[in-house]
C-alpha cells in the first residue's frame, strides 16, 4: 500500500505536468474523407488545387454588359440592346460578348469574355429579346472575380487547424476530397468506487449512480479523443491493476476518477502507486485538489478526484488543454473573458477556487455553493470563475476572469 503523498503543486506545475506526459504520446496521422473529418484537426497543410472563385461569375441576376455601351444609361435616356445570350449558372460553353449586346446572367453562372459590368435585373425591364436599361452601375461592379478569394497554388487551411462546417466547406471548394488528420486519442476512462451503480439501476443504502465515467468520456470526445470506458472495477488492488493493465493494450491515455484522495480504501493510489511510476500529490485548488499522473506499462494515465465536480474541474484545468496540445491545436486552451461579479464571494485563501457561474453579458452571477457534490450547479453553469491563491474576498462588482466551459441551456 502506497504512501501518502506529502507533494503539494500550484496549478501551473501541475498543469505542466500533465501536459509534458500526454506530448509523448502522439497518436499519429490518418487520411479521411473531408465529409468524415468534422472537428478532426489537420495534421498537414491544405493547399488550394484551385482558385476560388474558380472563375469570374455574376453576383447579380441581370445583364452582362460593356460598361462603354450602358454607363450612361438613365431613366430620362434609357439603353436599349439586344439579348445575345442567356447564361444560367453551370453553362460551361459562354460565347464572348459582342459590343453593342448583353447576355442576360444569373448568379453564379460564368462572366463571358468582354463583359465588365453585371446590370441588375432591378435596373432594367427585364427583357429577354432586347432589354430597356434604366441605369447602370460603375464599371466592374456586380463581378465575382477568380481568385479573388484564395489564389491557385495558396495555402488553404495550416495544420492544426480544427475542422468545423467552415474550415470542410473550404477544403472541399479547393479540391479535396480527403485530408490528413491527427488521429483521435484512445482514452481509457475509468471510474472507480464500490458504491457506485449503473444509472437505471435501484440503489440500495449507500449506493448512488455513476456518472463520472458518462461526464469524463464526453469530455474527452468534445476534446478530441475516442473515448472507451471501463465501468465497475472491483475496489481490490491486486483485481484491479489486473483488469486495467489488460485494458490498456489499444489505449494512449488512462483517465480515472475516485480512489486517490488521503483515507483508507483507495484502490488508484494503492493500485498504481505501488507500480513507483505515477505520483500522487495535492494541488493547491478547489475543487480538485488530490491528483495524480504518470505511466502504466508506458501508456501515460492521469488520476483524478471521484467528487463530481472536482472530477470535471479537474479535467477542464488539467487534461483537457493537454489532450488538445498533444492533438497539435494551435490555441488548446478555453476562451478566457473578464467578468463583473453580480455578489460577492469568499475564498480560501492559498488555494485557487473554480466556482461555477452563469455569464449573463459582462457580469457573472455564482451558481451554487464551493462543495465539489453539487451536480445540478455545475450543470446550469456556463463558466468557470478563477478566484486566484492569494484571494480570500471579493464584493459585488469585483472584475473576475471566467472560463467559458459550456453548459446547460437557460
Amino acid at each position: 500500500m502506497s504512501t501518502p503523498a506529502k507533494v503539494r503543486r500550484t496549478v501551473e506545475e501541475h498543469r505542466a505536468a500533465v501536459t509534458a506526459l500526454l506530448a509523448g504520446c502522439s497518436p499519429g496521422t490518418e487520411e479521411v474523407p473531408v465529409a468524415a473529418a468534422a472537428g478532426r484537426v489537420l495534421a498537414e497543410d491544405v493547399v488550394a488545387a484551385v482558385g476560388l472563385p474558380v472563375f469570374t461569375n455574376s453576383a447579380m441576376d441581370g445583364y452582362a454588359a460593356r460598361w462603354s455601351d450602358v454607363g450612361a444609361a438613365t431613366d430620362g435616356a434609357p439603353v436599349r440592346l439586344p439579348v445575345a445570350e442567356d447564361v444560367p449558372a453551370g453553362r460551361t460553353d459562354v460565347p464572348a460578348l459582342a459590343p453593342g449586346t448583353v447576355h442576360r446572367i444569373m448568379t453564379g453562372a460564368p462572366v463571358p469574355d468582354g463583359a465588365d459590368v453585371v446590370v441588375p435585373v432591378e435596373a432594367t425591364d427585364g427583357g429577354t429579346d432586347r432589354v430597356t436599361i434604366t441605369s447602370s452601375p460603375a464599371a466592374g461592379s456586380f463581378l465575382r472575380h477568380a481568385g479573388e478569394d484564395i489564389a491557385a497554388g495558396s495555402l488553404a487551411l495550416p495544420a492544426g487547424t480544427v475542422l468545423g462546417p467552415a474550415q470542410l466547406g473550404l477544403a472541399a471548394s479547393v479540391g479535396r476530397a480527403s485530408v490528413v488528420v491527427r488521429r483521435r486519442p484512445r482514452v481509457l476512462v475509468l471510474s472507480t468506487g464500490s458504491e457506485l451503480v449503473a444509472p437505471g439501476e435501484p440503489l440500495r443504502p449507500g449506493q448512488i449512480h455513476e456518472s463520472n465515467s458518462l461526464v469524463l468520456a464526453a469530455a474527452v470526445d468534445a476534446a478530441g479523443g475516442e473515448a472507451r470506458t471501463l465501468h465497475f472495477v472491483p475496489d481490490d488492488v491486486d483485481q484491479f491493476l489486473s483488469t486495467v493493465r489488460g485494458a490498456l493494450a489499444d489505449a494512449d491515455l488512462l483517465i480515472t476518477s475516485g480512489g486517490v484522495s488521503m483515507g483508507a480504501y483507495e484502490v488508484v493510489k494503492d493500485a498504481l502507486g505501488a507500480l513507483g511510476t505515477v505520483q500522487f500529490l495535492a494541488v493547491a485548488m478547489q475543487p480538485g485538489g488530490p491528483q495524480g499522473a504518470g505511466t502504466v506499462d508506458g501508456v501515460p494515465v492521469v488520476t483524478l478526484p471521484g467528487n463530481p465536480v472536482s472530477s470535471f474541474v479537474s479535467f477542464e484545468v488539467f487534461v483537457r488543454p493537454a489532450l488538445r496540445a498533444a492533438l497539435g491545436v494551435p490555441r488548446p486552451d478555453r476562451p478566457r473573458l473578464p467578468a463583473r461579479l453580480a455578489g460577492p464571494l469568499t475564498s480560501p485563501a492559498g488555494r485557487r477556487q473554480f466556482l461555477r457561474g452563469r455569464l449573463d453579458g459582462g457580469t457573472v452571477e455564482l451558481v451554487g455553493g464551493a462543495g465539489s457534490h453539487l451536480v445540478a450547479s455545475l450543470a446550469r453553469s456556463d463558466v468557470l470563475v478563477v478566484v486566484p491563491e492569494e484571494v480570500t474576498e471579493l464584493p459585488a462588482g469585483s472584475e473576475v476572469e471566467v472560463v467559458l466551459v459550456g453548459g446547460g441551456e437557460r
